[in-house]
């Protein structure tokens, strides 16, 4: 039995269910979509329901390798490069060759892998967060509390995405 077939109870299976809650909302606003409404700016945001799919994926991806790792192989940032901006726009939009079903796949298989850890990692360790400018040193987090980050992240641009899909053709996740 592998640990994504495991009974999953208590505080870890609450985890889950939180986040695939989360999960759920976000891709249920990318349902019916085409490629060119999930890259679509329908607010003064430069936001698009693709491009936050691949945003929260990102997110997901690297705070669940800080979760096992600590973020012992994460770079310290001193400078924004030219291009480190032009990456960072980029993952919130769809860019040339990418599609809503290859965002929403990856999101997928991100989700599968920190889903497995939420399952298998100690709960209690902490790690101090990675130096940053809005960050001040010497503040620990739990595994815990990383995956309750991704939780609240998801939640946030769930919104976020559900607000620029009911201006593109009035779908609303609820209600």
């Amino acid at each position: 039995m592998t640990s994504s077939e495991q009974a999953v109870t208590g505080e870890r299976a609450d985890i889950l269910d939180f986040l695939a809650k989360h999960r759920y909302f976000l891709r249920h606003t990318a349902e019916g979509l085409t490629d060119e409404q999930a890259n679509t700016r329908s607010t003064v945001s430069e936001l698009t329901v693709g491009g936050l799919i691949k945003h929260v994926t990102a997110v997901e991806q690297r705070w669940a390798e800080f979760a096992q790792t600590g973020g012992e192989d994460v770079p310290e940032q001193t400078e924004f490069t030219p291009e480190l901006l032009a990456q960072w726009q980029d993952q919130f939009r769809l860019t040339e060759g990418e599609t809503l079903a290859g965002a929403l796949a990856e999101y997928e298989r991100v989700a599968a892998a920190t889903d497995d850890l939420v399952r298998t990692l100690d709960l209690d360790t902490s790690y101090e967060l990675p130096a940053a400018p809005w960050q001040p040193p010497g503040v620990f987090w739990t595994v815990r509390r990383v995956f309750l980050h991704i939780t609240a992240e998801t939640a946030q641009h769930a919104g976020h995405a559900d607000i620029i899909r009911e201006a593109i053709d009035g779908q609303k996740s609820m209600g």
